[in-house]
Formats: structure tokens, C-alpha cells, sequence
């Protein structure tokens, strides 16, 4: 089902298929038993009920066994908690920051990217907050999942062993655009991962990013479309030049959507929030550079065309 992995997953695949197994014992155990009281005590063969009396052995056994099968449980269980909650000291670092509704990983040279790139057999601690509401970081392949909470830090670690990309996405209900929280984990050679490290974000040339990308990977399109269609926010087609009524300071004005005005609805999204919206936008500042932001114009007045 996933990748081979090398690390803690093992211990919670361990784990799952030792409650599993036991549990499946069990269930058979009693499903017997059960078959067999209705064939031996039906009541074609007993028409009168009999007193049975206690057996202190099988008090005794049914108090014990599951005592121990819950107590090897829980020493497994926390002992591959202990482990997932134990980064070795040669781990490498990078803070996450959860916003509605992407993600951004911040590196020790102060790289900044929207997928999650990793060398191959270097253990890994991400350093999760957020900026607004609760999210959940889940790699499923790495059996890995920790909340992002705003104001405060929380941490998970893992070791790749495998080449590959794989799935990153948040699994708390964040609003409306929680389905696109959806981010890569990219695996990569330490070659190549430190080819991409040093140039410090260098071969993501902006110019040569597409629009549409940068806005998926910062989760615009969670709430604009590009289509005409209105979701949460006001659609980007036909926006640029638009004569609209805004909520400034609690009063309404009519605004004209310039260049100026797109900017700083980035930036800061309250102070101009258009009327018959909410104000639940976060803003783009320290987030997207000025070559982004004029990307993101540049593509939204060619809409109009």
C-alpha cells in the first residue's frame, strides 16, 4: 500500500497488527463460545432452567488474560510513541507554517517553499504553527500527523528511506477550502536536495512560474475562481477595472479594482473587504514577494481580456 519506509512506521504497523490480531482472536473466541452456549444450553435440550454457580478460575482467568493483553498493548504503544516523539539530535529542521489553505516550509538558509523537499536517509523535524485557525499536518506514508495551532509550536520527525513524491495534506476542518490544503512531500537525493538547498529557491524563478500555480500553491483558488463562478471570495475573472462597494472602517465606499487596489487586498485583506463577503482572508504578507504579488496581477488583468 505505501512506500518501505524505514523508521517509526514500522513500529506503528507493528502495533496496529498486534491490537488487530488480537482483536480478531478474540472476536473469534467469543463468536465460538457464543455458537456453542446456543447449541449446547437451547431450550429443547434445558426446558427448565438451571442455577449456575460461579467458577472462581475462570473469574480469575477472565480477569488476568485481558489485563495482560491490555498492558502489552500499551507498552507497544508507548514505546513507539516514545520513539516518534524522540528526534535524533542530527535531525534537519524546517518550520511549517499552516494558513488557510496552504502550507509553507521554511528552511535553516531561509528558503521558503510550498512543497516539502527532503534528502534521502536524513531524518527530518518539521516545526508546525499556524496562522489562523487549527490545522492537521498528515503524511500518511510516513504515519506521521500533528495539529498546527496558532500560537505555539508542535513538532513530529521522520526518515525517508525511498525516492519518490508523496502526499502532504491537512486533516482539520479548516473551512471551505480544506479540501486544496493538499501539499507534496518531494524525496529526493542528497545530490540533488542540496543542488536545490544551496541556490537558496534560485531555480523557482518566479518569472517562469506559472500564475496558476502560484496561486493553487498558496491557496488563492480555495476561494477565487478564475471562471466567473462566486465561492467564498469574488471571482477573478472580469475583476481588474471593476467598479465595487467595499467595507472600510465599518463604512461602505465605491472603490475602481486597480493595481494598487489588488496589492494591498493581499496584503492586508480587512481594510477593504468587498460588501456581501466575509473578511476571512489571510493575508499575503511575508508570504508572497513583490514578483509574486505583480505575477498574480499581471494574471488576473489578463482575465479581462
Amino acid at each position: 500500500m505505501f512506500a518501505n519506509f524505514l523508521n517509526q512506521i514500522y513500529k506503528v504497523d507493528d502495533i496496529f497488527f498486534l491490537i488487530v490480531g488480537i482483536s480478531v482472536v478474540i472476536l473469534a473466541f467469543i463468536t465460538i463460545a457464543m455458537i456453542f452456549f446456543l447449541i449446547k444450553f437451547n431450550r429443547k435440550k434445558n426446558p427448565v432452567a438451571k442455577d449456575i454457580e460461579g467458577n472462581l478460575l475462570l473469574e480469575i482467568i477472565w480477569i488476568v488474560v485481558p489485563t495482560i493483553l491490555v498492558i502489552i498493548m500499551f507498552y507497544y504503544g508507548w514505546a513507539g510513541f516514545r520513539a516518534m516523539r524522540n528526534p535524533p539530535e542530527d535531525a534537519m529542521p524546517v518550520k511549517v507554517t499552516a494558513r488557510m489553505w496552504s502550507w509553507s516550509f521554511t528552511y535553516e538558509n531561509g528558503l521558503k517553499s510550498n512543497e516539502l523537499n527532503v534528502p534521502l536517509n536524513k531524518p527530518v523535524k518539521l516545526i508546525i504553527t499556524s496562522e489562523d485557525v487549527l490545522h492537521s499536518l498528515f503524511i500518511p506514508v510516513f504515519r506521521v500527523k500533528e495539529d498546527a495551532v496558532p500560537g505555539m509550536e508542535t513538532y513530529l520527525w521522520f526518515l525517508p528511506d525511498s525516492l519518490g513524491k508523496y502526499d502532504l495534506f491537512c486533516t482539520e476542518y479548516c473551512g471551505t477550502g480544506h479540501h486544496a490544503m493538499i501539499s507534496k512531500v518531494n524525496v529526493m537525493s542528497p545530490e540533488e536536495f542540496y543542488q536545490w538547498y544551496e541556490k537558496k529557491g534560485e531555480a523557482e524563478d518566479i518569472k517562469a512560474k506559472d500564475a496558476l500555480i502560484l496561486m493553487e500553491e498558496n491557496g488563492c483558488l480555495g476561494c477565487h475562481t478564475t471562471d466567473g463562478a462566486v465561492e467564498v471570495g469574488p471571482s477573478f475573472k472580469g475583476l481588474f477595472g471593476h467598479v465595487t462597494v467595499v467595507i472600510t472602517n465599518g463604512k461602505e465606499r465605491v472603490v475602481t479594482v486597480d493595481e494598487e487596489y489588488l496589492k494591498k487586498s493581499m496584503l492586508e485583506p480587512d481594510a477593504d473587504v468587498v460588501k456581501g463577503f466575509d473578511a476571512i482572508m489571510p493575508s499575503q504578507k511575508d508570504v508572497l514577494t513583490d514578483d509574486e504579488i505583480q505575477t498574480i496581477i499581471d494574471y488576473i488583468k489578463d482575465l479581462n481580456d
